[in-house]
């Protein structure tokens, strides 16, 4: 069973993002926060398996709490997921910088959004082609791309391979496809890039694979 915090300072919101995934067998809302501040608290009490979290809250904001939630270690195992209602650049970096595993628009449908926390909960990043588009914008203006640091250029050419596609925003079963790779060997890959990176999920991975210029932006193709 996916446990699930929802967290917005609207109650009617909230209201029906727990009836929409209250009515899946696999996944329970266990708890509710109207701020920032409770959420935290809630998923240090709770630990739930992810964690949506609006963007404009009061008293701290869905980012910033992301930022709390990803920097406790006690809470490893809790997936952060942002919904707003604002399609603006500087979230959509702004959440994936905060450690948020997963960008959602409040007018996706309940599908869409039950797949989110199943993909968070696994682990996955939820890195859509609309959130890629928009990691290109945000270094596309860069002239010199910088180096990748020492731990990344000790990926091995098949791992540089595959984070490059995750930095793409495919997932394990597209990246298997294109590589010609079983899921499980995709799945192990990742793992080891992650380990190697430092990074906390597949959403870093993304950011870490721009910000260091490892992906090109202006050429939307692999940096040399």
């Amino acid at each position: 069973m996916i446990e699930v915090l929802l967290a917005d300072d609207q109650g009617l919101v909230r209201a029906g993002f727990r009836s929409i995934l209250d009515d899946e067998d696999d996944i329970t809302v266990t708890g509710e926060a109207a701020d920032g501040e409770q959420a935290v608290a809630a998923c240090r009490a709770l630990r739930p398996d992810v964690a949506l979290l609006d963007v404009r809250m009061p008293r701290m904001d869905g980012l910033e709490a992301a930022r709390k939630i990803t920097a406790d270690p006690r809470l490893d195992g809790v997936h952060v997921v942002i919904l707003t209602t604002f399609d603006l650049d500087e979230y959509v970096y702004g959440a994936l910088r905060a450690g948020a595993t997963g960008f959602l628009l409040k007018d996706t449908e309940p599908a869409e959004m039950i797949h989110a926390v199943r993909v968070a909960a696994r682990g996955d990043a939820l890195i859509t082609p609309s959130v890629t588009r928009r990691l290109i914008g945000e270094f596309a203006g860069r002239v010199d791309a910088p180096e990748p640091g020492p731990r990344l250029r000790s990926l091995t050419d098949r791992e540089r391979e595959v984070m490059l596609l995750v930095a793409a925003g495919q997932s394990n079963d597209e990246i298997a496809a294109r590589l010609v790779l079983s899921t499980a060997t995709v799945k192990s890959h990742v793992s080891r890039i992650m380990a190697k990176a430092g990074a906390r999920d597949r959403a870093q991975l993304v950011v870490m694979a721009y910000e260091s210029g490892m992906v090109n932006p202006r050429w939307m193709r692999p940096g040399t």
